[in-house]
């Protein structure tokens, strides 16, 4: 009897499914580009749409057995592009689609069991960690760092970036980034240990591609489980700290985006 499944799913069944991004699969690198919903040269610009659709994604590239090395990149000059003020109140169904798509885009993301490399090729203003959670992180000398659209507009940062953060530069400063909006520069990413290379722009993708091809040298099962030992902390996180800090997002924002235009000093 065969051990083999009957069903797996493969490159084809999902390489032209999403609409803010751009895949290709050469000797088993997937690469994964972002880019504008109806510009494939313009940055994408983040808001509940691409929020969702990369929930889905990153579970079809998890399953597909074929992959064996991920590059996350941009398009244009954004890794990600700022996204619009979210305003108004929102319906609580649409808040729990919300909810539901923070919590399965990082575990996705995280369910991908092959090393993934992010190629950050400009300013990543908002969900930067979708490319600093990557097992080699490059950027471009134009990259810069932030976090936009949370408590600097009003918004608790509950969808994984108050732990993601802390990691990365260490609780104190972790803190201080996330409350005063700071922005990093790739330089000062790289002195801070957030990005491992600075590269000049047109550079980016031949070194990603570089690490791609040296990582899929190794034996198959090497690859897949050093991805599984490396990320177990960073799931162990997700599940303690993403519904909660989303939750309290929301609560938040409820009373938040429910007063636009009052006074919360009263």
């Amino acid at each position: 009897m065969s051990l083999t499944p009957r069903k797996r799913i493969t490159f084809d069944d999902y390489r032209n499914k999403y609409d803010y991004v751009t895949l290709r699969r050469e000797g088993g690198i997937l690469e994964l580009r972002l880019h504008d919903k109806d510009d494939k040269n313009k940055s994408v610009v983040w808001g509940i749409e691409p929020h969702g659709e990369l929930s889905y994604l990153f579970y079809d590239i998890a399953r597909d057995r074929e992959n064996q090395c991920v590059i996350i990149t941009g398009t244009g000059e954004n890794f990600i592009g700022a996204e619009t003020s979210l305003g108004g109140s929102i319906p609580p169904l649409v808040w729990d689609e919300i909810y539901q798509n923070a919590k399965f885009i990082h575990a996705n993301l995280l369910a991908i069991e092959v090393p993934v490399i992010g190629a950050i090729n400009g300013p990543a203003m908002v969900h930067a960690e979708l490319g600093l959670l990557s097992d080699i992180v490059l950027a471009s000398d134009t990259a810069q760092f932030q976090d936009a659209p949370h408590f600097t507009d009003g918004v608790v940062p509950g969808d994984s970036v108050q732990f993601v953060w802390q990691m990365l530069l260490g609780p104190n400063r972790g803190r201080y980034f996330l409350l005063t909006g700071q922005k990093l520069s790739a330089q000062e990413a790289l002195a801070l240990g957030v990005v491992s290379e600075v590269l000049p722009k047109g550079k980016l993708l031949d070194r990603a591609w570089h690490w791609a091809r040296y990582i899929t040298a190794r034996p198959t099962l090497v690859r897949r489980y050093a991805r599984v030992v490396l990320t177990q902390m960073l799931k162990q996180q997700m599940l303690e700290h993403v519904s909660h800090g989303i939750a309290l997002e929301g609560l938040a924002g409820s009373v938040s985006w429910g007063m636009a235009g009052r006074s919360t000093d009263k």
